[in-house]
């Protein structure tokens, strides 16, 4: 089958590649939660565009970038509405070929002020996770994660 004949709406979902897929989001999640516990998130660099990716942010969506809220609780709802999911995919689209795995699956907290949790937790791209991730650690909303991590950390030293 050539790729021009290729109909993704058509395409079959196979139960192992999906398997393969939830594994690596799941490994994903837990590398950045590790690193958050590790290194505090305002002191963090996830791409070499960070700065680029904000700044572009900040201009595309301004009703997001403007407020904290926004920023910290993830309004799925809005994200992948038909509006939502266009305005995303142009912007998206811009860092194809500057951004590695820029379109690849991966998991996010919707609540940047709690962990990883089945409820926490929804399906994005990779480049949407560094756009909501950037401006989280731009303002502060993960460094509690570390701050946490060294609390625990000197407590079971004190045991």
């Amino acid at each position: 089958m050539s790729l021009s004949t290729f109909d993704p709406n058509q395409a079959q979902n196979l139960p192992e590649i999906e398997k393969q897929i939830a594994v690596r989001c799941v490994e994903h999640a837990q590398t950045y939660w590790s690193l958050l516990q590790k290194v505090r998130g305002s002191a963090l660099r996830l791409t070499k565009l960070d700065n680029d990716i904000y700044s572009d942010f900040e201009q595309t969506f301004p009703e997001l970038a403007s407020s904290d809220d926004a920023i910290r609780k993830i309004d799925e709802d809005a994200m992948k509405s038909p509006a939502g999911k266009e305005k995303w995919r142009n912007f998206i689209m811009k860092y194809e070929k500057t951004v590695a795995d820029y379109n690849f699956g991966t998991l996010i907290r919707t609540d940047a002020s709690d962990e990883y949790t089945q409820d926490n937790t929804i399906f994005l791209t990779r480049f949407q996770f560094y756009v909501f991730e950037i401006a989280r650690c731009r303002r502060g909303m993960n460094d509690w994660v570390f701050h946490q991590a060294r609390k625990e950390k000197s407590e079971n030293a004190a045991k």
